[in-house]
Parts: C-alpha cells; sequence; structure tokens
C-alpha cells in the first residue's frame, strides 16, 4: 500500500477548517484555558516552565485511528467484493477497545498486547457483520491497519517543533511494535517510546503514567500528558503530571461527541499542536 496520501478531498479541507474554527473558540484570543494558567500573548505559564517531557496520547490525539481504519477497510470489501460500511465496522472495532482491557485489567485474560487485543475483537466482530472467507493472511493485514494510522495535519509539524525544547514520546495503550510501525508510518519524530507494555497495565491504570517519569528519570510535574480525550488528563493529573488538552472534534466522526472544552484537569488548552507548541514556547 502507498504511503502518500490522496489530495485532500474538499471534505477534509472543510474539515481541517472547522477544527481550527472549534479550537479558537476554546482558546479565544488571549490563549486562555479552563484552568487560567496560560499567560497571553503565547508565553509559558511560570508554573509550566519545569515541564521537560510532554507523552502524547496517540489514538485520536495524534493520528485520526477513524478515517485511517475506515479507509483499510472498504478497500479491503472492494477487493473481496463485499457490501460493508467502513466507518461502522471501524466504530465497532474501537467500541471493543476498552472492554477488552478491562478483561485484563480484572485478571480474566493475562496480560496481552494491544495487537492481541485488536485480533480477539476483529475475529468477533468479522462474525457478527457477516463477513467469511478471509484467509489467515488476509485477518492479520486488515488487523495491523492499527500500524498504519495517518496523523492529524498539523502532528507531525507541531511534534517536529516541540521535540526542539522538550522530549517528545508516545505514552500510550499500543504495543511498542505497533508504536514503532506507526512512527515509521506517519514519520512522527519520537525521541522514544514509553507505554502500557512496558509496566504491563493499560491506562489509566497510574503505572502507566508514573512509568513516563520513572524511566525517563523526571518527577513527575516535569512530564506533561497531551491528550483529546478528559478521562486520560484527569488520570495522568491524579499522578501527578502536568496536563495539556488539544481538541481533535473529529476523531469519532461528524456525529461523534469528542471532549471539546477544558475542565480543571487541564494545565493548558490548545487548538493543535502548532498552538501547543506557541504556547509552550517552542
Amino acid at each position: 500500500m502507498t504511503r502518500e496520501f490522496a489530495t485532500v478531498s474538499r471534505r477534509e479541507f472543510l474539515q481541517v477548517g472547522a477544527v481550527a474554527m472549534v479550537g479558537t473558540e476554546l482558546v479565544g484570543a488571549g490563549r486562555a484555558t479552563a484552568s487560567g494558567r496560560t499567560q497571553s500573548g503565547g508565553r509559558p505559564d511560570p508554573q509550566l516552565e519545569s515541564v521537560k517531557a510532554l507523552v502524547f496520547d496517540t489514538f485520536g490525539t495524534v493520528v485520526d485511528w477513524r478515517t485511517s481504519v475506515t479507509r483499510e477497510v472498504e478497500e479491503l470489501a472492494k477487493r473481496k467484493g463485499l457490501i460493508l460500511d467502513g466507518a461502522t465496522f471501524a466504530d465497532a472495532w474501537r467500541a471493543g477497545y476498552a472492554p477488552s482491557m478491562n478483561r485484563v485489567r480484572n485478571g480474566e485474560l493475562p496480560w496481552t498486547k494491544l495487537d492481541g487485543l485488536h485480533r480477539m475483537i476483529l475475529d468477533k466482530i468479522l462474525i457478527d457483520f457477516g463477513i467469511a472467507g478471509l484467509s489467515e493472511a488476509e485477518t492479520a493485514a486488515l488487523n495491523r491497519a492499527w500500524h498504519r494510522l495517518r496523523p492529524w495535519p498539523d502532528a507531525v509539524a507541531g511534534l517536529t517543533r516541540l521535540k526542539k525544547k522538550f522530549i517528545v514520546a508516545p505514552l500510550s495503550n499500543g504495543n511498542i511494535s505497533l508504536m514503532t510501525d506507526l512512527a515509521k508510518y506517519a514519520g512522527l519524530p519520537w525521541d522514544c517510546i514509553l507505554g502500557a507494555e512496558l509496566v504491563r497495565h493499560y491506562k489509566p491504570d497510574r503505572e502507566v503514567y508514573q512509568s513516563a517519569a520513572d524511566i525517563l528519570d523526571l518527577k513527575p510535574a516535569n512530564v506533561m500528558m497531551v491528550a483529546a480525550h478528559l478521562g486520560d488528563l484527569r488520570a495522568a493529573q491524579g499522578v501527578g503530571l502536568r496536563t495539556a488538552f488539544v481538541t481533535r472534534p473529529f476523531e469519532y466522526g461528524p456525529n461523534g461527541k469528542p471532549d471539546l472544552k477544558a475542565d480543571s484537569s487541564v494545565d493548558l488548552a490548545a487548538k493543535d499542536f502548532i498552538d501547543l507548541a506557541r504556547q509552550l514556547g517552542a
């Protein structure tokens, strides 16, 4: 499969514009956040000057999982002559994400990396959608769709800019091989890869957030968690990490219900990674 992106469609262009509009409404002319911790003019708040590393939720915050998985499912359906709504399939696949991690968390399953959980979910929804006749090679290749997710338009440029001032790393539930492939595919300029597999816990378990500080030999307050999901930020804040909220209005598609408004768990709110870099003085 080619890694070159298709020409941006009119719909995608309008969506990107809408992202900018939502972000502008969120942060306001003076870059104010819900917690009031960001100074006007894009200058970093003195309380955040101790931050040395930024760790990122990845699925939904850095990469557009829904559009990417939808594309891969629809390409497979076309090759196999199947009638299938790719977006509905992608949503069903993602819907199994949290319940499968809970099975690991409560001991129903032994530690299982995310690739394995994704495959369990996939095997079930192939049956649910009445899809039969895929070879093992075709099913395995489809499961690796999560290794080939497109970044949001601002992600690579924003991370590259942030990397000049901070350590940047994912702090994802994705296993290390998945995150490595994803970084190569999407051009994500990580300094290292952190996350669930290293501590055999899934977010929002506190061990994952604590590991970011421990592995980087930093205090929790020296690490900032960046996410589009307030639940992730609340859990990170509970461990002592600083938090940054970045909106992704189209993560769940046109009818989805993403987090759009910062709450008290947020130290800094930004419309995208470029805005985040500007606010942090990078």
